[in-house]
């Protein structure tokens, strides 16, 4: 039987039979089987047929293998009896402790860092993506130095840490990692350079940047394309989004906001992802509003919540940049479930229950974003020559007019606006 896995060569083929396994080292918010679930999801999501799942308690971390001599045989056993050729360890392993188990099992073995690495391989699709996801891989394997490093030199794809044809001299290798990731941070800081002057020049305009984050498969694409029309790939898979998609959007009282579609985070997201998407991240970190969609309907959804944060603390996000939650994915709610929700959402004013799917409660949430972003703005009556419909045209535009009345060649407009709009009002 062909397993999508050749021993001898070391290729990785999509459709490779393998095992999921979950450690418990104990401190995790999830029970084993919503664990094994998500990596499970994360394997099937570059091409993997997952064949078999394992949890252990792991009470005492071996230093060879992580885990104890009778779970390495339970787990050999698994993969002789459904001829998997490769082994997922949803948790973090050395470089002695992935070659000791791969000894072992006589299959390839990825941790999860290498798992999610992996993905992010295949989904970049910009160059930068690929710059960043290249750097992050590379400083994940710059110690482990197991496999040969010609698929450096590759375009698109994954990064090879689910194959690679051998050994070569450590040495070089080192010195090609060392120089490429030199190279490669240069290249990222021309990216960071770049976007900075673009973000300069739309806070100069100056339009409120709103940016959607959330955890992998929550929803953030549905509500960027219900909201701006667009067709960004939104699928039931994970980290379907990888490079970040901006568009523009009008809201009530605003006519020009910046909508950020951001790549989803995922519990103990590696830090060399963090560190390497940086130029990316900073859309986010340095966003007006940030709208916080989450899933609803997933049984981990709190844990999640607390991930995110976790991860939008690393990255530099202040704790006073506004935010609003969208309970999304109404639509797979039980009604019971459904009217429980809704009743918890009408006491709060930093939270919308929604369903990205159907649009069903996106109004709502698009109004309170625009409450939010306006809470600052002030009224002022404004006269205008009768004529100046160029003057008219720009209150409409930039502020909410609330009231006009015609009084013989005068046009008294009662407006909300910022103060700055104000401002650039009385100058233009």
């Amino acid at each position: 039987m062909s397993t999508g896995f050749e021993r001898d060569r070391g290729e990785f083929t999509r459709g490779a039979r393998a095992i999921v396994v979950y450690p418990d080292l104990g401190g995790s918010s999830r029970d084993a089987d919503a664990r094994l679930e998500e990596t499970a999801g994360l394997a099937e999501a570059i091409g993997v047929t997952v064949v078999g799942r394992e949890a252990f308690r792991v009470r005492t971390p071996r230093a060879a293998t992580l885990i104890g001599a009778g779970q390495v045989e339970t787990i050999a056993t698994l993969v002789r009896m459904e001829d998997a050729a490769l082994v997922v360890f949803d948790a973090g392993l050395t470089p002695i402790q992935q070659r000791n188990l791969e000894t072992a099992l006589e299959a390839k073995v990825i941790d999860r860092t290498g798992l999610i690495l992996e993905i992010f391989g295949e989904r970049a699709a910009t160059a930068e993506g690929r710059l960043q996801v290249e750097l992050a891989h590379l400083d994940y394997q710059a110690g482990r130095l197991v496999r040969s490093w010609t698929h450096l030199e590759r375009q698109r794809g994954g990064f090879g840490f689910l194959g690679g044809p051998g050994e070569t001299q450590i040495e070089a290798d080192r010195r090609l990692i060392r120089d490429r990731m030199a190279r490669l941070r240069r290249e990222l800081e021309q990216v960071t350079r770049t976007r900075g002057l673009h973000r300069g020049r739309r806070q100069r305009a100056p339009w409120p940047v709103i940016a959607l984050v959330g955890y992998t498969n929550a929803g953030k694409s549905t509500l960027f394309n219900y909201l701006t029309g667009s067709d960004v790939m939104a699928k039931d898979l994970l980290f379907a989004t990888l490079d970040p998609t901006l568009r523009q959007i009008s809201l009530p009282g605003i006519d020009k906001a910046i909508l950020s579609d951001t790549v989803g985070f995922v519990s103990e997201l590696p830090t060399q992802l963090v560190a390497a998407f940086k130029a990316t991240l900073e859309e986010v970190v340095s966003a007006d509003m940030l709208i916080h969609v989450r899933d609803v309907a997933h049984p981990d959804s709190e844990a999640q919540r607390a991930d995110v944060e976790t991860v939008l603390t690393e990255i530099g996000v202040s704790d006073t940049t506004p935010r609003i939650e969208a309970w999304n994915k109404l639509d797979l709610l039980d009604d019971e479930a459904r009217a429980a929700l809704l009743a918890q959402t009408e006491r709060r004013d930093d939270v919308v229950a929604i369903s990205a799917l159907t649009g069903e409660g996106v109004d709502r949430l698009v109004a309170t974003v625009a409450g939010r972003l306006t809470a600052g703005h002030q009224r002022y009556t404004i006269t205008l020559d009768a004529a100046d419909g160029a003057g008219a045209a720009w209150l409409h535009q930039h502020g909410e007019v609330l009231d006009q009345e015609i009084d013989g060649e005068r046009a008294i407009y009662e407006v909300r606006m910022a103060p700055r709009d104000y401002e650039r009002f009385l100058t233009r």
